[in-house]
């Protein structure tokens, strides 16, 4: 089954889940950016609950940007704050320390272009993973792809909504409970090498 979805910001487990269970794998790159996506936000989990990680952007006068020449908006730091909000979030978690040389570089290396760091933060996963799936990329937007299974919906907020998967152990859920769905780094950190073993575990949804 070939997949077509958007790369996202350290994409929540939906997207993961998917990945995992493709059996190939192509990535959105010729459509155009749309605001109050997860294409630049993540929400991890944090001492008070549900947290948005939120990349800021350039945003130009024309009305349709390409998500591949999306630059990122650097004045605010956003890589410090997003680092320093990961490790006070899961610090104490099962994997931090494990993956933490392998995540935290991506938040020191100058980043320019949305949609390459998003690839970047998807390959650095797959590799903390030990799972290895060749992708492609896109070079002409189809409104309707053939031969495809369209999962471009899930970089809409709300249509991940409905999308429930089974419960595993999260740093604060003593206190809040459990939340479903949040980025990919919250079941690595907490889930470490049984994450793919969880992903490909879960009820395909498409």
């Amino acid at each position: 089954m070939n997949l077509l979805m958007h790369p996202t910001y350290f994409p929540n487990i939906a997207h993961f889940v998917a990945i995992s269970q493709a059996g190939s794998l192509t990535f959105e790159k010729a459509d155009n950016f749309q605001k109050q996506s997860y294409r630049n936000r993540s929400y991890i989990y944090a001492a008070n609950g549900k947290q948005l990680l939120n990349i800021p952007v350039v945003h130009t006068q024309k009305n349709r940007q390409q998500y591949a020449h999306v630059l990122t908006c650097n004045t605010e730091n956003w890589q410090r704050n997003h680092w320093r909000s990961l490790e006070t979030a899961y610090r104490t978690s099962p994997f931090f320390e494990f993956y933490e040389d392998d995540i935290a570089p991506l938040f020191k290396a100058p980043v320019t272009r949305l949609f390459d760091f998003n690839m970047a933060c998807i390959e650095t996963v797959l590799d903390c993973m030990q799972y290895n799936l060749p992708y492609k990329t896109t070079t002409v937007y189809q409104k309707n792809p053939e031969q495809q299974t369209d999962l471009r919906f899930l970089a809409d907020v709300k249509a991940t909504n409905n999308l429930k998967f089974e419960p595993y152990n999260q740093v604060f859920n003593t206190k809040h409970g459990y939340i479903n769905n949040l980025s990919i780094l919250d079941l690595l950190f907490n889930e470490g090498p049984n994450s793919i073993n969880y992903l490909q575990a879960q009820k395909a949804f498409w």
